[in-house]
């Protein structure tokens, strides 16, 4: 399937990242920075709904997210979807083709996108030559891993209404430290049918699941998305401890 993309007429140097500047991203040696700017060759912006990586498909490519919101997901043959995870500014998108010859997900843009785009037949270069960066490899490989891992235990042993306020808890506070939220209001750019998707549920069972949530004042669903008024409150219905990360590395 083809990538219906257009080429962002801003290109915004590695120097210059605004994603470089937040204090959850580890900062870049000055031989690092200068390999990253060669390995990227430009930038590509989706609109939503748009699949910017189809399961089964090949390609020449790498992608970081640096702005937007995405998903990687996973169809059954008769259409039925389970959403994996969600793409956030900073992470890396088509590392599992790389290794694996073909993607096993596909990739689609929940809000505009922006990405930085590499030429994934440089990967060898960075593993040969920059250790640091093929070690943050790794560790973003063991994180996705770490992420599916609380996934498979909500879907497998929380209740409904646990998986639903873990998941919009995670997700408020993964996008809080990639300063996805602008000004006042704290919105996820996502549908009922997202949640369900995402939690195995059925859409009937997620609206009134995420009703039960809406009536203890901990979420407001509107027409663009969930606003998160208490993530405090959902992480005490999921009993979780929230999302720990002092550093994340940043290709």
């Amino acid at each position: 399937m083809a990538l219906p993309k257009t080429r962002s007429n801003r290109v915004t140097p590695c120097e210059q990242c605004p994603l470089r500047a937040l204090p959850h991203f580890r900062d870049f040696k000055p031989d690092e920075l200068d390999f990253v700017s060669n390995f990227k060759v430009g930038e590509l912006t989706v609109a939503p709904g748009t699949t910017i990586l189809s399961e089964g498909s090949h390609s020449a490519h790498l992608f970081t997210v640096l702005s937007g919101w995405g998903f990687r997901y996973k169809t059954l043959d008769d259409g039925r979807r389970q959403i994996l995870n969600y793409m956030m500014p900073g992470d890396l998108i088509g590392l599992q083709g790389s290794l694996m010859g073909e993607m096993k997900h596909s990739v689609e843009a929940l809000s505009p996108v922006t990405l930085c785009v590499f030429e994934r037949d440089k990967l060898g270069t960075l593993y040969r030559n920059y250790p640091d960066l093929a070690y943050d490899l790794t560790w973003i490989a063991a994180q996705e891993e770490r992420i599916l891992d609380e996934n498979l235990l909500s879907i497998g042993r929380r209740s409904a209404l646990e998986r639903a306020a873990y998941l919009l808890a995670f997700l408020y506070q993964r996008a809080k430290a990639s300063n996805l939220f602008q000004g006042q209001r704290v919105s996820i750019p996502i549908t009922q049918q997202h949640v369900a998707d995402t939690l195995g549920l059925s859409i009937v069972h997620t609206n009134k699941t995420l009703k039960k949530l809406g009536e203890r004042k901990l979420i407001r669903w509107a027409d663009r998305g969930c606003d998160i008024i208490d993530d405090a409150g959902l992480m005490k219905i999921a009993d979780w401890e929230g999302y720990h990360e002092k550093s994340r590395p940043l290709i």
